[in-house]
């Protein structure tokens, strides 16, 4: 740890960032192929690839974070004051430790997704040490929204319409949860974003936090269409009798 915190080869690890979430999205086509019914609509099969890839997300990359924000640490006593300095502090008293310890993948060496979020972090400060809010939002994201997406992989598989009032809430926490992600860095100036970078900017903030914006929005838009379909259906057949 004598290095200080985010030294890796950048480039290196985003290449297999990028690789890990085409692999995400190719195991949730793979999942659909063997779970949905051949007579699956396009729509059906989007949105499931979707949910499938977005349980994974949070389950594998998003845990990953979580763990190394609670299991993962570096004594303050034990690091060279220059190179403490480098590392973002941890709020007091957190976990009940006091001030003398160094949480978050800033402290997570050379393990793979402690170096891919470094890289993150680059982009976003916040992610690099505990931001409070972020890990509380991320301990819902982890939580909440990876079983609401499994649930809706289940429903669809099964052609459950309950998929589509779990498509709906949990499209409404994920865009709820990016809302309290962002707007204290819109309320701050955006003191912890670096927008400075091609890949920081459209790649990093940009492309993969609006993706979580339009698909959860399409999502309500296609939940909100099949139950109005269904109370339309209903209301036919109950003045046919």
């Amino acid at each position: 740890m004598s290095r200080g915190p985010g030294r890796m080869n950048e480039g290196l690890t985003t290449l297999y960032s990028l690789a890990g979430t085409v692999a995400i999205a190719a195991a949730g086509v793979v999942l659909a192929r063997a779970l949905l019914p051949t007579s699956a609509t396009s729509a059906t099969r989007f949105l499931f690839v979707w949910h499938a890839a977005d349980a994974l997300c949070h389950t594998i990359l998003e845990g990953s974070f979580l763990y190394h924000c609670f299991f993962t640490s570096v004594p303050i006593s034990k690091l060279d004051p220059a190179v403490a300095a480098a590392y973002h502090p941890t709020p007091y008293n957190y976990l009940g430790t006091g001030s003398d310890r160094i949480f978050g993948v800033q402290a997570g060496g050379d393990n793979p997704f402690a170096q891919l979020w470094m890289v993150y972090a680059r982009a976003d400060k916040r992610w690099a040490g505990v931001d409070l809010g972020v890990v509380s939002l991320e301990l819902l994201t982890v939580f909440v929204d990876t079983a609401l997406a499994v649930g809706v992989c289940w429903c669809l598989a099964r052609k459950n319409p309950m998929s589509n009032v779990l498509m709906i809430i949990l499209a409404t926490c994920e865009l709820y949860g990016g809302f309290m992600t962002f707007c204290p860095e819109w309320l701050t100036g955006n003191i912890n974003l670096d927008t400075s970078n091609f890949m920081y900017k459209w790649v990093y903030l940009v492309f993969f936090n609006v993706l979580w914006v339009f698909i959860p929005l399409y999502a309500i838009y296609y939940a909100v269409g099949e139950i109005s379909s269904a109370f339309k259906t209903q209301s036919a057949k109950a003045k046919q009798r």
